[in-house]
């Protein structure tokens, strides 16, 4: 508390700033690139500056007590949250258990973690729907949990005796086919006659069920629309939210993947179109009618009489208000931070009405704001009196007459560290307790919700381009012209700054943390002295499966969130699954839709190949310039026309990176034969072997792949700057996450590289940018408009480029590294070098980012640094303690 009183204070001085500046952007036109400026560009993300700041371009100025709690070792993330009957008790469920907060006080009570029992070790919550009911020997407590490694999934039964919490029972669920795990989620409970009743939202099984609470058996399961999120009762009929709609049977319609199934999707973007709310009779459990609501519809609730239902509809922005006599959408409400905007994005996804039910207080997860909406007439009349600032993407609601309880999804992100040197897992669950505020209170709370989204920006966004305005590398307005014709976009994968670049005099680096330093990475290096170091820049998600919505759509949807770091139903890095991609959809498809040319190089797709092939087979062909046999494929289809067959997609490591390397430029040569100037206008390339296999036997050594990653960016860069396309051709390369290694500045920090002829500063750039900078100065450049709310609050990389041309070609460095400098078999080996060997080959760690983070983490730092002290102390369980002192 102590820490955001100072915050505020120091905040104000910040915003008045912020004010200062913003307030110039509702003049006609734009003077120069400095109107986009905020004090949020001048800083870096450290915890420690006046406002806690997101690394998409968001503050966290919260209102009310904020409160923290979570092992620091571990990526935390409230979901939901409940009130016991007598309101003494808050009741928060995290991804790890349940936190019990003493309402009078504030004060953490007792934390029920799954660790604590042998049997439940391995659960985590599921996406929310806790809920309390009062019995003889006292209030019982039951939630969704699932275990993704063996793929069980419950319903928990655990009781609070007001000191102390203890699981009861846990109530098995089994998957249907091809389900792999039922994923009990959304919770009512319900007495008939004599008996209780629970019944439960099965997400994987796309189904309702009913069972007695007494005997816990079934009395009728039944299926619902595709991948059913929320539950809401009235008298006699359950309303269930379904995530992707409806059941898909028109074979005119296209469908694609999500994981166990079909769905309707926007051939356009490759994401659902489909959202809709299943009536079922609670007797009988026969479907009675579907309402089509909007889009990703999630919360859902019932008015007291049942005469109204909410749903939340988290990619449409808005609220959908049903009529149950008529079972008819009778109003939708937009929630939109600024309901002027084309943008999407605020991401609506919990629900709670006020006790006299004329307030339904709507949870804004990107905004970070609760959307107070005023209903009349039960919602057939509603209007948004204003916004309260939460923490980052606020999730569970509770509401009573005076105070409004908010589970923090992301709280303040990635900064749970006590020695000030960050990694991506280690984030403290938050909840927000706020007092309802009265009108004048609301005003001033939402001036502070729009000033901390920096919505002025927004609207420079939306200014149309001026007539006889020349080429600039970076225009100041969308529409008005770039020297630049040409985007090549390229996305490695999970590096920190100081991982990389701690080395470099030049920057904010500690070089005690660089593993992968000059003598690994030279292109690189040079690459920051011949043109200009990014030591202010940052990832916006924690993990690949975050990262890749990121680079490619500037957001994440609210899909992503719910299932961020359980990752049940997908891990979906490749963006394989139709329920990550938002409405807009990805940066392809909005150069597409405005007419220009698109070339995907391994992104949003996997390859097959032929059975028994792995890295060094590949590798071997290739060294023997022997053909090599794939096939890519992609879940999306406009996807499908513009991807490159002979470049490989990414899933594992079996490819190197020289492959793709070679692929790319033979296309470039083919371009540079073809008349005139038919080079793609967009190009989006995945570079991804510095991710590494770890220890793992059978492939390269972490270092020698980071090599082979350095060595393919300089090939590929040489190539491009000797061709006859380098003149109005820009190449911006980022890490789709950080998640690999530790940062003194911040767990987001990472590496960026802008190289142009108008590149050649030779400096560094301190300005706070981020992967959403990055793809708005890509669609600055191209003439795109923004995608969704985030992007169009970007700050374009203006000071990344001059006016100076320079077309010195680049002249890639050879690699130090053999990029065959294979890991040695666990079995010629002894001691932590065996052990981390035999976990590297782990099917715990056999997929992408899986496993433990930490663990991975630790096998890179040994891998290249010995037995030298790790950043971190031993996070580890006891089963996985090294003997060593680190």
């Amino acid at each position: 508390m102590k820490r955001y009183q100072a915050h505020y204070r120091l905040f104000l001085v910040l915003i008045a700033f912020c004010a200062c500046r913003s307030s110039r952007v509702y003049q006609s036109s734009v003077s120069d690139a400095n109107d986009y400026h905020s004090s949020y560009d001048d800083t870096t993300l450290t915890v420690d500056n006046a406002s806690v700041l997101m690394p998409y371009n968001r503050f966290i100025d919260p209102a009310g007590t904020v409160i923290r709690f979570g092992k620091t070792s571990l990526e935390n993330h409230s979901l939901d949250c409940v009130l016991t009957p007598d309101e003494k008790t808050l009741i928060v469920e995290d991804r790890y258990g349940l936190a019990f907060i003493e309402v009078r006080s504030n004060q953490l009570l007792y934390h029920l973690d799954y660790t604590d029992n042998a049997s439940y070790k391995s659960l985590m919550s599921t996406y929310s729907g806790l809920k309390v009911w009062q019995s003889e020997d006292g209030p019982h407590i039951f939630w969704g949990a699932a275990n993704p490694s063996n793929k069980t999934s419950f319903v928990m039964d655990a009781v609070w005796d007001g000191k102390k919490a203890t699981i009861k029972e846990a109530i098995p669920f089994k998957a249907l086919a091809p389900a792999p795990m039922s994923l009990p989620n959304d919770i009512a409970i319900r007495k008939e006659g004599n008996e209780t009743f629970l019944f439960v939202v099965l997400n994987g099984n796309s189904q309702l069920a009913k069972l007695n609470l007494k005997d816990k058996k079934t009395v009728w399961t039944t299926a619902s629309g595709m991948a059913p999120f929320g539950l809401a009762l009235t008298q006699t009929k359950a309303y269930v939210s379904n995530w992707a709609g409806a059941v898909p049977v028109d074979a005119s319609k296209e469908t694609a993947g999500i994981p166990y199934a079909k769905v309707y999707v926007d051939p356009r973007t490759g994401a659902t179109s489909s959202g809709t709310v299943s009536v079922i009779d609670l007797a009988t459990g026969k479907v009675e009618t579907e309402i089509e609501v909007g889009l990703h519809p999630n919360s859902i609730i019932a008015s007291k009489d049942g005469r109204y239902v909410y749903v939340a509809n988290g990619n449409s922005d808005n609220i959908s208000i049903i009529n149950t006599a008529a079972n008819k959408v009778v109003n939708t409400v937009s929630v939109k931070l600024n309901e002027a905007s084309p943008f999407i994005g605020d991401s609506p996804n919990a629900l709670a009405l006020s006790p006299n039910e004329s307030i339904l207080y709507v949870s804004n997860g990107m905004n970070n704001a609760v959307a107070v909406m005023k209903l009349s007439e039960g919602g057939s009349k509603a209007l948004i009196e204003g916004f309260i600032p939460t923490e980052a993407y606020p999730a569970g609601l509770v509401a009573t007459d005076k105070t409004l309880f908010v589970a923090n999804l992301e709280g303040e992100g990635a900064r749970a560290s006590t020695t000030k040197t960050y990694g991506s897992h280690q984030q403290e669950a938050t909840i927000s307790i706020i007092p309802v505020p009265d009108k004048n209170a609301l005003k001033s709370y939402s001036t502070r919700v729009e000033k901390s989204n920096l919505l002025f920006r927004t609207k420079l966004s939306q200014l149309t381009p001026r007539k006889n305005t020349g080429p600039k590398p970076v225009p100041e307005r969308i529409g008005e012209p770039s020297v630049f014709k040409h985007v090549l976009y390229v996305i490695k994968e999970n590096k920190t700054y100081d991982q990389v670049m701690g080395d470099v005099a030049a920057g904010n680096g500690i070089k005690s943390l660089c593993i992968y330093g000059d003598s690994i990475t030279p292109n690189q290096h040079r690459l920051v002295k011949d043109f200009l170091l990014l030591d202010n820049y940052y990832v916006a998600g924690k993990s690949s499966a975050e990262g890749h919505s990121w680079t490619d759509a500037a957001i994440v949807t609210d899909y992503v969130e719910k299932n961020v770091r359980a990752w049940f139903r997908s891990y979906p890095h490749v963006l394989a699954d139709a329920l990550v991609y938002n409405k807009a959809g990805f940066i392809w498809n909005n150069a597409l839709d405005h007419g220009k040319t698109v070339r995907i190089y391994g992104e949003a797709c996997t390859p097959t190949w032929k059975a028994g092939l792995g890295w060094k087979e590949f590798y071997d062909l290739y060294k023997e310039g022997k053909p090599i046999s794939f096939t890519n494929h992609s879940t999306i289809s406009r996807v499908e026309p513009v991807l490159s067959p002979a470049y490989p997609c990414f899933e594992g490591q079996n490819f190197n990176d020289q492959i793709r390397a070679d692929a790319f430029i033979k296309e470039l040569h083919d371009f540079e034969k073809m008349p005139g100037d038919q080079l793609p206008q967009l190009m989006v390339m995945a570079l991804p072997a510095d991710h590494t296999a770890g220890m793992r036997e059978g492939f390269p050594t972490p270092r020698a792949m980071v090599a082979d990653n350095d060595l393919a960016l300089g090939r590929i860069l040489e190539a491009l700057t000797k061709s006859r396309f380098w003149d109005s051709t820009v190449v911006f390369v980022t890490e789709d996450d950080s998640q690999s290694g530790w940062d003194h500045v911040s767990a987001y920090r990472t590496t960026a590289f802008i190289i142009s002829p108008y590149s050649r500063l030779q400096k560094t750039v301190h300005t706070n940018y981020n992967q959403t900078s990055m793809v708005r100065t890509i669609e600055q450049i191209l003439g795109l408009p923004p995608m969704n709310v985030v992007d169009a609050t970007a700050l374009p990389m203006f000071d990344c480029f001059t006016g100076t041309f320079n077309k010195t070609p680049y002249a890639f460095i050879k690699n130090n590294i053999p990029l065959n400098e294979m890991n040695k078999p666990a079995s010629t080996l002894k001691g932590k070098a065996k052990r981390y060997t035999e976990l590297s080959g782990s099917a715990e760690l056999a997929k992408i980012d899986s496993g433990n983070d930490d663990l991975l983490n630790r096998i890179l730092w040994f891998d290249a640094m010995g037995n030298k002290p790790y950043p971190k102390k031993m996070t580890l369980s006891k089963n996985r303690r090294e003997p060593d002192n680190d």
